[in-house]
């Protein structure tokens, strides 16, 4: 009987010690950076599979122009808005904007943040975040930076995201649609974005 209980007692043992090595392996695998778009389709699928569309200010009654193509500057392939920002008609923005899914909130919950791979014409952008929980088109969570001549890699993380128009608490697994955005006064956009992800710091 003492045998029995013995041999009951090591296979529970080994049983539960295999269960935690396989949820620690699953967790090794969920901790990686996910690519929203590193701009392998060619085309203005991203990475999810969702559309990356342009979207400007007229749709509020501004006059504010643009276009997004498929291109490729300084050797890397990358989406480009160009367009000509204007606040006349209490306008001012361009923006490419991407649904992260098509029905369900994103849950980026085990990821830190955003990086972004970008290039420009020395103008700031901004990033905007938008979730479930946001009703009105202006409200969003952002941060700014600036777009230089030659590439490089802007890391964000979510805490530092700023509330705009709103006081409701920035939930990262809620979120709908990120947007890289031209705005707030005149000027030429020209925007190329060869990578956006979520990533996590190990």
């Amino acid at each position: 009987m003492n045998f029995q209980i013995f041999d009951i007692r090591f296979i529970l043992t080994n049983l539960s010690i295999a269960w935690l090595i396989n949820v620690g392996a699953c967790n090794i695998v969920l901790a990686t950076d996910l690519i929203i778009d590193d701009r392998t389709s060619g085309n203005l699928s991203s990475g999810l599979g969702t559309q990356w569309r342009l979207v400007t200010d007229q749709v509020m009654g501004g006059v504010s122009s643009g276009d997004l193509t498929v291109s490729n500057y300084k050797n890397k392939d990358c989406l480009r808005m160009r367009g000509k920002v204007s606040t006349k008609n209490n306008g001012g923005f361009v923006q490419m904007a991407l649904d992260l899914t098509q029905d369900e909130p994103f849950d980026a919950s085990a990821y830190h943040g955003v990086e972004l791979i970008v290039s420009g014409n020395n103008e700031r952008y901004n990033a905007h975040l938008r979730t479930t929980d946001l009703w009105l088109p202006w409200q969003s969570y952002r941060f700014s930076f600036e777009a230089t001549a030659d590439w490089q890699t802007i890391r964000v993380p979510f805490a530092n995201l700023e509330a705009y128009r709103t006081t409701t608490q920035f939930h990262k697994n809620k979120l709908k649609r990120i947007g890289l955005v031209g705005i707030g006064r005149n000027f030429q956009a020209d925007l190329c974005v060869a990578s956006v992800k979520f990533y996590v710091v190990n």
